[in-house]
C-alpha cells in the first residue's frame, strides 16, 4: 500500500490527494481518531509543494467533519469522525470503477465474481 503522503502528479490534484490519503488512512486503520496531522508548513516541506496547497486540503477535511483545528495545537482527527462511513464510501467507489471496467469489457456479473473469486484466492496465497 502507499504511503500516505505518496503523491502521483497523474492522479489529480494535490490537495485532494491528501485527502484521499488522510481518508484511506483512516480507513485501513493506519490513522485513528485523536491522531494529530503534521502541520501545514511540516507536510508542505515534505511534499515539496506550497503550504496554501496543504492548507486547502485541511480544509476539505474539516469541511467534511474528518478533522478539527484546535487553535494553538495544531489539526486533529475527529473524535467523532465516522470511519465506517468512509470505509464504505472508498469501497462502494471501487466496486463502481470495476463495474464500469465489467460493463465496458462485456463481461457479465458471474464473470466479475470470479475475477473477484480468483484475486481474493491469490491475495491469500502471497499474504
Amino acid at each position: 500500500m502507499a504511503r500516505l503522503w505518496d503523491l502521483d502528479l497523474e492522479a489529480g490534484p494535490i490537495y485532494a490527494q491528501i485527502v484521499r490519503g488522510v481518508e484511506r488512512m483512516l480507513a485501513s486503520g493506519q490513522m485513528k481518531p485523536g491522531d494529530k496531522l503534521p502541520s501545514a508548513r511540516e507536510l508542505a516541506a515534505a511534499l515539496k509543494v506550497n503550504p496554501n496547497t496543504v492548507m486547502h486540503a485541511y480544509s476539505q477535511l474539516e469541511m467534511a467533519q474528518i478533522t478539527e483545528t484546535r487553535r494553538g495545537l495544531g489539526t486533529f482527527v475527529r473524535e467523532d469522525v465516522n470511519v465506517e462511513g468512509i470505509r464504505l464510501r472508498i469501497l462502494q467507489e471501487a466496486a463502481l470503477r470495476f463495474w464500469a471496467e465489467v460493463q465496458s469489457l462485456g463481461l457479465s456479473l458471474e464473470e466479475a465474481q470470479k475475477a473477484l473469486e480468483q484475486v481474493s484466492l491469490n491475495g491469500q496465497r502471497e499474504a
